[in-house]
């Protein structure tokens, strides 16, 4: 998880993209980062996923055995703007996050669109 985390920092450094937020989970990672403005969100995603598969599986290629297919990452990913009314809320919400799902004991948070 650390050489992970160590491989976005470098990325984003590169870059000129800024890391507010990071948590690495067993079968994800939440990212709360700042962009340039000129930099497409799909690009972005493309350099952090593609870049870190190809190094870890340089690095660590016992891991091949628990690929998706061909696939270090899934396809997917989710990207949302993020304005100063939700910033501290996003960034919380990754910081305390502990699990990749909710547990089956745990209650949904209310959606607020009731």
């Amino acid at each position: 998880m650390y050489r992970l985390q160590g491989l976005f920092f470098e990325a984003c450094t590169v870059n000129w993209w800024w890391i507010e937020e990071i948590k690495v989970l067993e079968d994800h990672v939440h990212f709360m980062i700042q962009i340039q403005p000129t930099d497409c969100i799909a690009d972005v995603v493309n350099t952090l996923k593609g870049g870190s598969s190809r190094v870890l599986r340089k690095e660590f290629p016992e891991l091949e055995e628990f690929l998706w297919g061909d696939s270090f990452w899934s396809d997917g990913y989710f990207a949302e703007t993020v304005g100063a009314a939700s910033y501290a809320q996003i960034k919380t919400y990754i910081k305390e996050n502990k699990e990749s799902m909710p547990q089956a004991n745990q209650k949904p948070r209310p959606s607020g669109r009731e």
